[in-house]
Parts: structure tokens; C-alpha cells; sequence
């Protein structure tokens, strides 16, 4: 994805600066990890809205999973005088200098979905351990025992151990107890469906195919761990998931995924665009409407909003055709037997 630059506005509520309530000559730079998944096009477009009403300008780019390449994007977003970063990191632990240039330059920055940890950015993101309890939960609700496999996201990505955090409170007590035996984890570098997929070849071949459920992190490792299971003959069983994919959601109606927890990405990008305007016009992180502090696992208190999840199975699927977020023919394609889809 190119740089560029979009008429954009906001209308700001909550901010008693009339100088900055309608966007009005701000602008906001956005760098993205990168652009495979494909909610990422999705918060865009609701930023970009967010954005439309007020006239501020948007800057954008693509550090394509870089880490190296990100740090760059951010110099380059500062040097053409955003008035306001969103980063989605590639890499947490290695963003630092980024945010020590957006200081020097007086730029606040939004750590968009992924933990920064760094009281110098505010945290915008959904409850990504209750996301892992909802995960979790759904897989249990339907394989309350047997051997599970947890493919897990990023190792670079904070989000990772948040939702492996938030699974295992579920299921710890079934651990415990003999009734779920863990036969195989592993993390899924750049959150790539191919690396998921190659994960859980391996360990159905190390388990010789004895699994019989699976908690995968998000949706693109469900897919690739659904790929892995038809090639032995065993889709079906149950897969979790997460941020309400198309493709997953016409995989929890054909009954090979069991759950996507939704995450209306679109919330997150509108959110997005009106706390960045109110910080470009000198709002401090603690005085966002609606934030509270969070303590990252090291230690560090941040300034946060988290927005809560929903998880998404066979039996309310009528709440993403609802609210627009997928059309009845893709969520159906392939589909018989779902009443839903009748």
C-alpha cells in the first residue's frame, strides 16, 4: 500500500476544544504492520469515515511485517507533519524509537490493536484476554475433554499471550483434572494462515491425527489449521477463531470452524480517528472519554480503552448479517441446512 494522503474529518464528541472538534487542518499519520489480514481493510475504512466529516488529512503506510521497515514509515509520517500518529506495531519491543522521535516532534501516538508498552501511547484495542476466554469457552462448550493443540499467534505480538492467557483460565481446571491434555502449542510467526497450517501438520503427525480440538488465535491460523485437518479427513472438530473473517464465518456455517469471536473492527477504527483528532488538538491520554489505565505485563501503566468482543457460532450468526458486517450470500456460500441461510 502506497503512501497517501485523503481529504478526511471527524466529528469529535466529548472534547471541549472547539478549535480541533471538527478536524479541521489536522493530520493523522497511520502505519500498519502490514496489510494481509483482511480486517485491517476493514479499520481503515472506518477510520477513513470516522475522518470524513471535518476536513483532516490522512497519511498512511505499509511497513509490509517489517519491523526495520516500520521504524522508517514512522520517520517518514513525522518528517511530512502529521499532527497524530496510530501504529499498529510490528514488533512491540522494538518500537521504541519511534515513539522517541513522535516525542521530540511534541506527535501523540495511538498503539492501535497491539500493545505498545509505553505510557507515551494510548492503548485502543478489544479485551483480547476475554477474546481468549471466548475462544476457549466456545471449543469446551462443544469437546469438554480430549486432547487439545493451542496454535497460538505472533511471537513478536503482545496480543499472542493475552488471548493464551485468557484460554488457559478456562480450561485450567479441566487440565487439572486429566480431561483436557495438552498434545501440541505452538506459535505462528507474522500471524501467516501457511505457518499455522505447517504447525499442525507437524503436530498431527507427532500425535499421530489423536487431537480433537483445537484453539487457534485468530481466524487466518483457524484457516490454515482447517486446511490441515481436511488433509487428514478430520474437518469438523472443533477450531476457534477470532475477528469475524468472511471466509471464517462461512466456516462456522458450514460447521468446520466453531468460533470467530467478532471484533467489529469498525468500532475500533472510528475510535481511532476521533481520539487521534482529540489528541492532535492537545487532549492528554488520561482525558480521552472513556479511558482507563492498564497495566501492561511488565508493569507499565498505560492509558487504554478496551472494547468488548462477541463470539460468533453456529447459533447467532444472524448478528453479523444483522449489523451488516457480511452478506447472506457469502456468509452461506456452500451452506444447506442453516436457518440462518434459509
Amino acid at each position: 500500500m502506497n503512501k497517501y494522503i485523503i481529504a478526511a474529518a471527524v466529528a469529535v464528541t466529548g472534547f471541549s476544544s472547539a478549535a480541533f472538534a471538527d478536524g479541521h487542518g489536522v493530520t493523522v499519520g497511520v502505519s500498519w504492520s502490514d496489510f494481509q489480514e483482511e480486517r485491517w481493510k476493514t479499520d481503515e475504512a472506518a477510520m477513513l469515515g470516522a475522518l470524513d466529516a471535518a476536513g483532516a488529512n490522512y497519511l498512511s503506510a505499509d511497513a509490509q511485517s517489517s519491523a526495520t521497515k516500520q521504524l522508517a514509515d514512522v520517520e517518514s509520517l513525522i518528517t511530512q507533519g502529521v499532527d497524530a500518529l496510530i501504529i499498529l506495531a510490528q514488533d512491540g519491543a522494538s518500537i521504541g524509537p519511534a515513539l522517541d522521535a513522535a516525542e521530540a516532534a511534541g506527535i501523540p501516538v495511538i498503539g492501535y490493536d497491539r500493545l505498545i508498552e509505553d505510557p507515551r501511547a494510548f492503548y485502543l484495542t478489544f479485551d483480547n484476554v476475554e477474546v481468549g476466554r471466548m475462544q476457549a469457552a466456545a471449543v469446551f462448550d462443544v469437546q469438554p475433554e480430549g486432547n487439545y493443540v493451542f496454535i497460538k499467534g505472533s511471537p513478536t505480538d503482545p496480543n499472542s499471550d493475552f488471548l493464551r492467557g485468557g484460554q488457559q483460565e478456562v480450561l485450567q481446571a479441566a487440565i487439572d483434572s486429566g480431561a483436557i491434555t495438552i498434545v501440541g502449542e505452538a506459535y505462528t510467526d507474522g500471524w501467516q494462515p501457511s505457518n499455522a497450517q505447517r504447525n499442525m501438520e507437524q503436530i498431527l503427525t507427532q500425535t499421530d491425527n489423536d487431537v480433537d480440538a483445537v484453539v487457534a488465535s485468530n481466524d487466518g491460523t483457524a484457516g490454515g489449521v482447517v486446511a490441515a485437518l481436511a488433509g487428514q479427513g478430520m474437518d469438523g472438530i472443533p477450531v476457534s477463531g477470532q475477528d469475524g473473517d468472511h471466509a471464517a464465518l462461512n466456516r462456522v456455517a458450514q460447521g468446520t470452524q466453531t468460533v470467530s469471536v467478532w471484533k467489529d473492527s469498525r468500532e475500533l477504527g472510528r475510535n481511532a480517528g476521533e481520539i487521534a483528532v482529540a489528541l492532535a488538538g492537545g487532549a492528554a491520554l488520561a482525558d480521552i472519554a472513556g479511558a482507563a489505565t492498564f497495566t501492561s505485563p511488565g508493569g507499565v501503566d498505560v492509558s487504554s480503552m478496551l472494547l468488548a468482543p462477541q463470539p460468533i457460532t453456529i447459533d447467532n450468526l444472524n448478528l453479523v448479517l444483522d449489523a451488516g458486517w457480511i452478506e447472506k450470500d457469502v456468509l452461506c456460500q456452500g451452506v444447506t441446512g442453516v436457518a440462518v441461510c434459509e
